[in-house]
This record gives structure tokens, sequence and C-alpha cells, in this order.
């Protein structure tokens, strides 16, 4: 199709505005998708996107619709995750298109993250069609949300469509308004063929299937064909595009989106942001491609030491359809043999474990999740950690510093004092405040990434009664007080409990880990000092008493010194048995502590 008739687009929103309803609907008023084969939640293909209402993996489609002028568009839909751990993939899917539908909650209004991927779509210079949904609900909006759109993100109210993707409200004047405002694509104008691949996923019967946006030139099988940036040649075996399902189509033609396979085996061999142009007369690459980093580490381990090569093949199936995801082995002492995982972020992190557990049937355990935290030492060299156990001895450190985020807190007025104290409780400072609207605020605020890995998104929803939503994005590395914290079991440091903490949260961390591990722990036949130190300093203890026999019980009466000499030959016999016994902590404790 020529490219005056070709429209692409992707839809934005915050977690839960109604973004997955919105693109069925729009999949079945351009008859894409036949009224018997319509389901709800239609491009979220896991179970666990429906079940969470999020969307884990963007998905193109193409749609053809008939516009009032008489002619026919070609429009191609290509839908991106919401969450932040995901922003990168959010930015390539951005840059495969010219504009962009922007939906708001008519009840909930603007939130963090629609304030987040605003801001990724202005950086694209895309042409943002604001929409207002929700409309049907009894407590909706309509004119706040007008006025937060004007407030907060600088586009004008009245440009908004108001709809409902539930009731099938406004979906006409949405794909109109798709054809009129957002621009048709344009050559780049480079000498040949210049494609970027914004994503892709594992097929068994063809290999890596690599979805694709063409800029310059076109994209047919037969031809040789290099990519870029891992600088690899392969030939092109086939094109299409999605209908959701994949149909093979002659060739891609400047400006359309779809997909192409060719002999590649793994998906680390396509990057993400990648450029694909002709394999004899390169162009240049496409802007904008990052090497994707892991942000949070976490061991995992199977429970039952005999599935650890089931856990191995798991994790590599697991790899093929998420790029992002990285793994190499590591042993532990009290865990045995698992693996050192690199996620995004935390909701990838729960996604991947919940994963293995349901796809996958795996019983795992997972490790403290860290970061990766950078050690000057003192002969100048500095080193990357993102494991305690392998950080050097506190003689050889200069230095710590740890990864900072920048969040962005969106909260009701009357609960600014909670969040700020929750902020400066986390080792945070907020940067500054802005009044949204007469009933919100948004808190800008620097905290350490270690910080906010466990509770702190749930602290948020719990003090703010739900109403509080959060983004986040890197910052810089900022040098801190960190220690490791280690906790010795009869006197042995064990390394599965070890975590590396800042120095005024050490006792606390230390106090309840040795309190919990007190609990689990079975009683021996002699005391067992359960510590928490930060290298020679001991600063918690809790001792599991023995078990005793009462060795006087033959004793009836009598001089008191019978007593006394019974007590201290048990006593002796209570100390040799320690010197030689060793604690062995059961499984069921390990994963008791890391549980909590």
């Amino acid at each position: 199709m020529d490219t005056a008739h070709i429209r692409n687009f992707s839809i934005i929103a915050h977690i839960d505005h109604g973004k997955t309803t919105l693109s069925d609907r729009l999949l079945h008023r351009t008859g894409t998708i036949t009224t018997r084969e319509m389901e709800d939640q239609l491009l979220d293909s896991m179970d666990l996107e429906k079940e969470r209402g999020i969307t884990i993996k963007a998905h193109p489609v193409t749609m053809l619709y008939q516009a009032g002028n008489g002619e026919t568009y070609e429009l191609n839909l290509i839908d991106t995750p919401g969450h932040v751990d995901f922003s990168y993939e959010v930015s390539r899917s951005l840059s495969a298109c010219e504009g962009a539908l922007l939906i708001v909650d008519a009840a909930q209004g603007v939130e963090a993250q629609t304030v987040a991927n605003v801001h990724l779509a202005m950086k694209q210079n895309l042409a943002i069609i604001p929409v207002i949904n929700k409309i049907d609900l009894p407590h909706a909006d309509v004119a706040q949300a007008k006025r937060q759109l004007e407030d907060i993100l600088a586009i004008a109210g009245d440009s908004a469509i108001l709809a409902s993707a539930k009731e099938g409200i406004g979906i006409e004047q949405i794909l109109e308004a798709i054809v009129e405002r957002i621009p048709a694509p344009k050559p780049t104008g480079a000498p040949s063929l210049q494609a970027l691949g914004f994503d892709c996923y594992f097929d068994t019967y063809r290999g890596v299937v690599t979805h694709v946006r063409v800029f310059n030139g076109e994209l047919k099988p037969g031809m040789q064909v290099k990519l870029l940036h891992s600088g690899k040649n392969v030939e092109v075996k086939e094109v299409g595009s999605f209908n959701p399902k994949p149909y093979v189509r002659e060739r891609l033609e400047c400006g359309e989106t779809g997909y192409m396979t060719a002999n590649i085996k793994s998906p680390l061999e396509v990057k993400m942001g990648d450029t694909i142009t002709d394999a004899r007369h390169p162009a240049p690459a496409l802007p904008g491609f990052k090497e994707i980093h892991p942000m949070v580490f976490s061991g995992i381990y199977p429970i039952n030491t005999g599935d650890y090569e089931h856990l191995k093949a798991n994790l590599a199936k697991l790899q093929l359809n998420d790029s992002a995801f990285v793994y190499q082995p590591e042993t532990s002492v009290a865990l045995g043999f698992g693996f050192r995982c690199g996620f995004l972020g935390l909701l990838h992190l729960e996604i991947v474990q919940e994963r293995l557990r349901r796809e996958y049937n795996m019983d795992i355990i997972a490790t403290y999740p860290s970061v990766i935290y950078r050690v000057k030492l003192t002969d100048g060299t500095e080193v990357q950690i993102d494991n305690p156990a392998y950080l050097p001895p506190v003689a050889q450190i200069e230095s710590i510093s740890e990864p900072m985020v920048r969040a962005f807190v969106i909260c009701p007025n009357e609960y600014i004092g909670d969040m700020m104290a929750l902020i400066t409780e986390k080792r945070g400072a907020v940067d500054h405040t802005e009044t949204l609207d007469s009933r919100r605020v948004m808190l800008t605020s620097l905290l350490p990434l270690n910080e906010i890995l466990i509770d702190f998104h749930d602290r948020i929803k719990s003090i703010t009664r739900g109403y509080g939503s959060m983004d986040y994005e890197p910052a810089d590395y900022q040098a801190s007080n960190m220690v490791k914290l280690d906790l010795l079991v009869n006197g042995e440091a064990v390394d599965a409990f070890s975590c590396i903490v800042h120095r005024d949260k050490a006792e606390g961390r230390g106090r309840a880990l040795a309190a919990r591990l007190k609990e689990v722990i079975p009683r021996q036949l002699y005391a067992v000092a359960i510590q928490a130190a930060i290298g020679g300093k001991i600063i918690a203890r809790e001792t599991v008493s023995a078990l005793r026999k009462d060795v006087t019980a033959k004793c009836y009466g009598g001089d008191i010194t019978r007593k006394r000499k019974l007590l201290e030959k048990q006593k002796e016999g209570k100390k040799r048995m320690k010197s030689f016994g060793s604690v062995n902590i059961p499984q069921e404790a390990f994963i008791e502590v890391l549980k909590a």
C-alpha cells in the first residue's frame, strides 16, 4: 500500500485505564476479527496478563479501515506494556510509530505512568490523540480529566475524544482521528533498506520471529540483510503481518509494520532496537539504540536439589521469550546449586518467578533481591558487585556507591505528610512537590533503588487507600555508608542470609532476621547462638535454648554438693558437644526466613 494510506500508532496509558479493552474494540470495529472470534483481552496472550490485567509483551496488529472519505487505510497498532520496568520496550515501540493514543480514565484522572509515557512519546515527536475513557462510569468526572490534561501534560482538553471502550462509545471518532491527525510515514531518504527490529519472540518451527517496522526501502524473502548492532548477516525466509495471528505477505514496503523470519536460532542474537539493512549496501543505523541491562538481581534455587537440570532447561526456555532476562549458575553452601538471575525491575522479577511456578511447575526459592553496587578499592580499581558473597574484605574498600532512582509519586493532598515520612524512612529526599489539581500532588524524589525493592509500592497503596501511584526512572550512582550484614549460626556465617545494607538500617534488619531464625531453627542439646554481625562486630543476638535432660532427678534429698557435681558434669559434656557439633539448618527454615 502507498505510504499516504498507512498510519502507525500505539496506545499509551497507566495500568488499568482500559488500553487493552480499547484495542479489542478497534480490532472488532475494523473487521480484523469477527464477532465469533471475539474475546476479552485479545492481544494479551499469557494467562498472567489476563489475570492481572497488565500487558507484559508488546503485540503488533495490522487493521484495514474504510474511512469516512471512502478510502481504505492500513492502520498498524503497536501495543505497548504500561509498566515502568518495560520502559525501554515502550520507547522502541513508540519509535516505530508516528502517533499515539493517550488514554486517561475519566474516574481516576492522570496517573504517574501516564505522565512518564507521555514524556517518552513527546521525546519521539509523536502526534498525541488524547482519549478520555470510561465516561459511562457513574463517578466519571470528564471536566476534571480535561483540566488535568491541560495543567499536567499541556495537551488541549478540547481535543480529547470522549469514549467508553467497554460500551463501544466513541470508537468511530477515534478511528477517524487516527486517519486525520496522525501523519503518514515518510521515507528517511537512506540509500537502501532501513528497518527497526522492535521486538522478537521464539517459534519452535520457524526460530526467532522479529517484529519490524520498515523506514526505508522494502523487505522481501530471499534478501541478504545485516543486523547492524549485533553484526550478523542473515537471509530473510519469510515476511508478513499480524491480524492478530501472523499471515504471510510478498513484501513489507516503506512505512509498513510486520514480522520477518531468518535463520536465527536464539533471541539473544537479535538486539531490541537494532537496525536491519541490506547486507550488500548497508544504510546508517536508526537512532535511539541502547543495550538493556538488568537492574535487580536475585538467586533462584530449586527446593528439591534433584530439579537443578530441570530448572536449567526451563530458564533457557523462558529466556527464548524474554531476552531481557539473564541468568548464570551459582552455588550456595546452604541452598546448593542454583542460578543468579538479572531482571529489569520488580514487576519483571515477580512475573518470571510466577511463570516458572505456573508454566513449568517448578518449586523454587528466591533469595533477597539485590542491586549492582560499585565498589571502589584502595588500589584505585572499581568492581561491580551484585552478590554480597563477592564483596571484598573491608580493609580493601575505599567506598561503596549504590544505584539511585528518581521516583514520581502522585497522591491525594491529605496524605502528603505520610508520603514524605515514608520517603524519608527509605533514605530518600523530596526534590520538589507539584500541585496537579485541587485534589492531588506529585512528589519528585531521589531514592536508593535497594530501598524500594520490597514493600515500597505496597506501602504507597496502603497509606493512600489505593489512590497513590508511582513511577520511577534510573538516576546516577551515589556513595553511601553501605556495609555487609552477616548472620552467624553457632559462629559460622550462612551465605544465603548475607546482604548489603545501609549502616543505619543494619541493626534493625539484623535483629529481625535473628528473631525470625530463632523461631525456625530446631533446638539442639546445647544452646545455639544466632548473631548478626558487621565484619567482626556483633550487632544483634538471639539464643536458641538447649534441650535439657534433668540429671538431678535421681537425687532424693541429701547434700546440695551431689546435685552440683552432676550439673557440672553435664555442663562439661555440653561444652565438648558444642565444640564438635554443627547445626544443620533445615531447608524449611531457609524458605520461611526468605519469605519474610
